[in-house]
Parts: C-alpha cells; structure tokens; sequence
C-alpha cells in the first residue's frame, strides 16, 4: 500500500545537491505538519544528488514517521522531479516546495484555505529577497510567458504550491513545464488562484540557475506550449455501459 494515501496533503521537495539545506528542512518541515490544517507528509525526490543528499535524506525518513523519498542516480531536471514525485503519491492534494526553503513551509495553510475552490493555488514570493538582477530576469521571462500562453499568473516561479492531484496527474509535463502550471491548469479546465506568500534569502548550497536557464529555456518552452495547447486533447464521456 502507498503510504501517501493515508494523507491529505503530500509535500513534494525536489533535491539536487543540497545537502548543507536538508538539516534545516527537517527541522521546518517536522515543526510544520502538526500545524497543517489537513493531514500532510513529505516527499523527497532525490534527482541524481552526487553529494551526500541522499544519505540525509535517508536518515531523515528514518527519524520521522511522516517523511518519505523516491530516488533516482540520475540528474533528470526539476520538472521531471516534480512529475515523478505527483506520479508516486496518491493523497489527494499535492504540494511543493524548493529544498533551499526560500518560502516558508508555514505559508502551505495559507494556500490550503483555498484549495477547496481552486485546483491550484501559488504563492507570489512578497518583498522578493533576491537579487535585482535576479528579479529583473524572472520580470522578463514571466511577462514574455503571459504574452505567449494567455495565463494571468505573476509569479509562476514560486516555489510553494498546492494542487489537487487529480488534475496534476494529468498535466502534460515536458521538461521546463514547472514554469507553466497555471497555464496548463488553463488546458484541464482547472481554476488558480495567486496569495503573497513570505520569501528569504537563499542561506546554503547553491542555486541551480543562472541567466542562461532562466531566460533561454521559458523563451524556448513557450513555444512548445503554444504548440501543444493548439494540439491538445479534451473530451468528456457523457454516457457508458461499461460497468
């Protein structure tokens, strides 16, 4: 049996390489779940850490009754982190955070007030503590993405979210879809709504981004997406006999 199923809420947390974070991860993540208004865990999903990630992660599930992981040895990206980590868990809501904790786990029962109306809600990180270089990037490739997809989001890279799984599942993932969730919510015909959610300076290990990645791949991406929205298939069964 999926353990996963015993719970409301499973929290997805990507890690790559992160190891100088994950004591402080399951130090706020463990002082959080007796706090969530629903019945949540944790996930990892260790993507090809060649630190030691996996042994803390290790250790972690094995302090704390309500933390799991997935691994795989290879580096796949962060979005086939997520979609492996929605595949594997069966509760009924999905979350995610980023494992540098730069939003603050306490911030998922402000998204979860809602999460009975709307199949997404994301936080926009408030009084951003990035650098403005940083900012200015993410304004860019966030405008550019509006323009392309049609979407209202503001900030689709922050790293807090909660779903209905239902819906999740059956999102269309590609590599750089974790940039487009509100818009491929807009294809399942699901409902997202925005809430200002805290943000921090990153404290440990080292950000997997740089202007390269976070400009050249959301330009590239909405491309594919507007190909793939053009070509995307609905349909709904109105009657059967089959049981």
């Amino acid at each position: 049996m999926n353990k996963t199923k015993d719970y409301e809420l499973s929290i997805i947390i990507p890690v790559y390489n992160e190891e100088d974070n994950l004591d402080r991860v399951e130090k706020e993540l463990s002082a959080f779940l007796p706090h969530a208004l629903v019945r949540s865990c944790v996930l990892f999903v260790n993507d090809g850490s060649r630190d030691t990630s996996l042994d803390r992660i290790k250790a972690i599930c094995s302090r704390h009754d309500d933390f799991f992981y997935i691994s795989s040895t290879a580096n796949h990206g962060l979005s086939t982190a997520m979609k492996a980590g929605i595949d594997a868990i069966e509760s009924r809501l999905t979350g995610y955070i980023d494992s540098d904790l730069q939003t603050n786990p306490e911030d998922f029962n402000l998204l979860l007030e809602y999460a009975a109306d709307y199949q997404l809600v994301a936080g926009i990180r408030a009084k951003r503590k990035d650098t403005f270089f940083k900012r200015l990037q993410s304004k860019i490739a966030n405008g550019f993405r509006r323009s392309m997809t049609g979407d209202t989001a503001t900030d689709t890279g922050c790293p807090l979210k909660v779903m209905w799984s239902s819906y999740a599942k059956r999102l269309p993932f590609f590599d750089g879809m974790h940039r487009f969730l509100p818009a491929l919510m807009m294809l399942e015909e699901g409902r997202f709504k925005e809430l200002p959610v805290r943000h921090y300076p990153r404290t440990a290990g080292v950000s997997k981004y740089h202007l390269w990645n976070r400009l050249k791949g959301p330009f590239l991406d909405c491309f594919a997406y507007r190909w793939m929205k053009k070509r995307y298939i609905r349909y709904h069964v109105d009657e059967s006999n089959i049981g």
